[in-house]
């Protein structure tokens, strides 16, 4: 750290620098030059013979720091060593200093999916000591609307953390978006809406596929028409079936990360994680979601069509999944639901498989070989150590000879125990 320190400073101001530089508390430094500790805070720079060019060596109590890695929206990456006792304000105002942007109450600092208070302690976040937390930082996106005759116009104002100046893209329907650009401009919808739903993209280059947008097309048309998702009674975390707009049928899976087992709004009444682990060992707490993606990713449908479905399947079947951003009063709101961004739930969001149970609901012998090994050779490639017959529906098709076997319940794939 180049740092500019005159021969008539106390070493303690020279600590006091250091601190102000880079975070690292006073009384947890020792500075050392030429093999000897500068242990007189009182004492002048000069009195210990340093002089211009001169190479001191800190030491830190790495006990009490917690390694941080922060990544902007707008694609720059930070790494910060913390005190352990600071909270997650002050890593948002050590980001400000790094982005020369004073405002930081728009800062929005994401940990493995889940928003973070100012008030959180590193300490709280992160009990391992040798771990690295990585954080993301987004601005809150603004929405304002106004009237133009008989519609409205939605403008939403999104600002990145390296820039301030505002795009402005018109859609032809009279819906302005002012964003940066990774932000879509969006049809025109009613402000008063009791719902949203959207498609996380990471990647604006890659267009989602055509099963991937009919997911997300008919789930919001069953939203549209008023049916709201219904909790399943099943499993340990939030997982909600999505209705067709008829009612009559369900069309989607949503499980959102933030009421997975041992997250902050589970609604089944599992205890907090303490160290953010999941209940298997080698999983962590909100990456489920993430799981389920990547394991619907690994299967790379290539153009393989299962009958009872005419979808593009991959090799072991996984039903096509994405990541989305879901709004409902339905979803466990343990604090109270009202329509705002805080109530987001980002989570995955999968193909409802037509399905005549699970494999637990019969015996072995219906299953065909084929069946049984493409799955074998899916949890060889997932390192699933979750497989279990509860998690493989059964389709029997018109032909109750000829079974297929389709594998879902992915969150605790890639385990890393």
């Amino acid at each position: 750290m180049p740092m500019r320190v005159l021969e008539s400073d106390s070493i303690s101001s020279v600590k006091l620098k250091i601190q102000n530089c880079k975070g690292f508390g006073v009384k947890k430094q020792k500075l050392v030059y030429d093999g000897r500790e500068l242990a007189r805070n009182d004492s002048l720079v000069r009195d210990y013979g340093v002089t211009d060019g001169n190479v001191l060596h800190l030491v830190l109590r790495i006990s009490d720091l917690q390694a941080i890695t922060v990544r902007t929206v707008s694609g720059k990456e930070y790494e910060f060593h913390v005190e352990r006792c600071k909270n997650v304000g002050y890593v948002k105002k050590q980001i400000a200093k790094e982005e020369e942007d004073p405002d930081v109450k728009d800062q929005d600092v994401i940990c493995n999916g889940r928003g973070l208070e100012d008030q959180w302690l590193i300490d709280d976040i992160c009990r391992t000591n040798n771990a690295v937390i990585h954080f993301l930082v987004q601005k809150s996106a603004k929405v304002r609307c106004r009237p133009v005759e008989k519609d409205f116009e939605l403008i939403i104002t999104a600002l990145g953390l390296s820039y301030g100046e505002e795009q402005v893209v018109d859609d032809g329907n009279g819906c302005r978006t002012r964003n940066d650009d990774d932000v879509k401009a969006f049809p025109r919808k009613s402000p008063d809406r009791s719902f949203w739903l959207e498609p996380v993209i990471v990647n604006s280059k890659i267009e989602l596929s055509s099963e991937i947008m009919e997911i997300i097309n008919s789930t919001c048309d069953g939203l549209e028409k008023d049916h709201p998702p219904i909790r399943s009674s099943e499993g340990s975390g939030g997982v909600y079936l999505m209705k067709h707009s008829s009612g009559c049928k369900f069309v989607s899976v949503f499980k959102p990360i933030d009421e997975e087992p041992m997250a902050v709004n589970n609604p089944c009444g599992l205890p907090l994680s303490s160290d953010g682990e999941g209940l298997k060992r080698g999983t962590i707490v909100g990456e489920g979601a993430f799981r389920e993606v990547a394991a619907f990713i690994l299967d790379h449908p290539r153009n393989r069509r299962q009958s009872f479905t005419d979808v593009a399947m991959g090799f072991s079947g996984v039903p096509p999944t994405t990541m989305v951003r879901c709004l409902h009063g339905a979803f466990n709101h343990p604090e109270g639901y009202e329509v705002s961004a805080k109530n987001i739930k980002v989570g995955s969001l999968q193909m409802f498989m037509k399905n005549n149970g699970s494999c637990e609901d019969m015996g072995p012998q219906a299953f065909p070989v084929e069946e049984v090994h493409k799955i074998s050779v899916l949890d060889i490639r997932l390192a699933n150590t979750d497989r279990h017959a509860g998690n493989i529906l059964i389709n029997k098709e018109q032909d109750a000879s000829h079974a297929i076997l389709i594998p879902i319940d992915h969150g605790y794939c890639f385990s890393g125990s």
